[in-house]
């Protein structure tokens, strides 16, 4: 098994430079609810470096989204704190993006319209022409192009999700947020967006954090993979580095052996040391 330590000395130079851009410090999150409080976070310690790709996996109700709320600033921690680039973190900005699983298009707006006006709104530095570059830039990274003056209605769910990623990416966030964005798409789409998904953030470099329950998707997109504990009071129950030289290929870290190891390693975690006990 790779540990972390060794793993980290596979990363990219970059990454090194700044390994504490964003940081969880004793992150903790308790909710009032009818029957009291109830601790849905604990002890949450991470440092995440500059332009790192990180997936959080673990069973439902361990505090994923939580955990992701609260750097895309829509929660604050009840203990610790969350700061990006030595500040902390106090609310939504366009430093950060995030994108859902379920789109969150404007229906009344085109493809094109949906991506112009995060830029508009973003970028007001640049020109309108130049704008409009830069929205034409990430549709036809993510192939959209010819279906630029179409509504989210006319298109299918994977050119919607196409469309949120460019729309997020097309900011240029510092932090990428990614709540499950291909958890309702087939298989063949989701790989396809992965991979889309990876040569757009070759291009930018932001920070990712992103909320998978596929494990090969995480083995193929991530620098790190966090393991979550089941919750209440879910943590960190284990940080796994994924070794891989980039860029990746699915068929070429499939036949690495470690590739197996990894993916076992992270099925055990989730499946017999921490199985998800239904009441």
């Amino acid at each position: 098994m790779t540990t972390l330590s060794s793993s980290l000395e596979t990363f990219d130079r970059d990454l090194a430079r700044d390994p504490d851009y964003l940081c969880f410090e004793g992150v903790g999150q308790v909710f009032q609810t009818k029957n009291g409080p109830f601790e849905a976070l604990r002890d949450i310690n991470l440092q995440v470096a500059k332009g790192e790709f990180i997936c959080v996996v673990g069973h439902s109700g361990c505090g994923k989204s939580t955990l992701l709320n609260m750097v895309s600033g829509f929660l604050t921690p009840s203990n610790g704190r969350v700061t990006l680039n030595d500040q902390p973190i106090q609310g939504p900005g366009p430093d950060r993006m995030v994108v859902f699983q379920n789109y969150s298009l404007l229906p009344w707006k085109s493809v094109e319209q949906n991506v112009a006006l995060a830029v508009k709104a973003a970028r007001s530095e640049l020109t309108a022409q130049d704008q409009l570059a830069v929205v034409d830039h990430h549709l036809e990274m993510v192939g959209l192009l010819e279906a630029r003056h179409k509504r989210p209605n006319e298109i299918s769910g994977g050119m919607r999700q196409r469309v949120a990623i460019a729309r997020a990416l097309a900011v240029q966030p510092e932090v990428l947020v990614l709540d499950e964005p291909f958890g309702a798409l087939d298989a063949i789409t989701k790989e396809e967006l992965q991979e889309e998904l990876l040569a757009i953030w070759r291009e930018h470099r932001p920070t990712v954090l992103m909320i998978t329950h596929d494990i090969d998707e995480a083995l193929f997109l991530a620098d790190r993979i966090v393991m979550m504990t089941n919750g209440p009071s879910a943590t960190i129950g284990e940080l796994m580095a994924v070794p891989f030289a980039r860029p990746r290929s699915y068929e070429a870290i499939q036949n690495d052996p470690e590739y197996g190891q990894l993916r076992n390693h992270a099925l055990d975690f989730l499946y017999r040391r921490y199985a998800h006990q239904d009441d």
